[in-house]
């Protein structure tokens, strides 16, 4: 036989556990819409225009200065982009164990729509994942150095190499030698200022 009231507390502790399990699935889903299997974060933000203030991580100078292609970082906890004034200071940035990992995106601009001088256009960036990288070329970009030149299409990249020499790479294959090597800063006999081949 029931103890007297004990029927009524029954459909009280119902509720209370009916709302906890309530309570969690909303929590989970929550976070599940704050990890990776959310849907606007699986998709990596857009590269950002590159401004007047738009300074070097590394040489602390404008980008403006320097011929070439430029990099840009953008990362989970920075409301701006890490701004780069070589591709070898973007594969360095990646690498190097005191910067930050939580990166959201990579992009470099695309040579293969370079002018004359060197430089792309405003609108060129393309993912560094996908990009191909021209290496070890008489080619000098940023910083007067020689540097890794990034193309959207390999059939640009080939056209750089038959006038600057070199070997072309993928992002997952650049050397890690040839990033952290000191470059050498004045153009040595045989080296030219990058420009889209004529």
């Amino acid at each position: 036989m029931s103890a007297p009231g004990r029927p009524g507390h029954l459909p009280g502790a119902m509720k209370r556990r009916a709302a906890r399990l309530i309570g969690t699935a909303l929590v989970a889903a929550a976070l599940a819409g704050c990890g990776n299997g959310g849907g606007a974060s699986s998709t990596p933000p857009s590269p950002v225009a590159m401004t007047d203030a738009a300074v070097g991580h590394y040489c602390g100078m404008n980008l403006y200065e320097h011929i070439g292609p430029k990099g840009q970082i953008l990362l989970r906890d920075r409301d701006v982009p890490v701004w780069f004034s070589t591709i070898r200071e973007v594969f360095a940035y990646t690498i190097l164990p005191e910067e930050p990992k939580a990166i959201l995106a990579i992009y470099v601009q695309d040579m293969g729509r370079a002018d004359p001088d060197g430089n792309p256009p405003a609108d060129a960036w393309i993912d560094a994942r996908t990009a191909h990288y021209l290496i070890e070329s008489n080619a000098v970009g940023g910083m007067g150095a020689p540097d890794a030149l990034p193309f959207a299409r390999l059939e640009d990249a080939r056209a750089y190499a038959e006038r600057y020499g070199g070997r072309i790479v993928d992002f997952k294959d650049m050397p890690e030698d040839y990033i952290l090597r000191t470059p050498e800063l004045s153009p040595s006999a045989g080296r030219e200022p990058v420009g889209a081949p004529s």
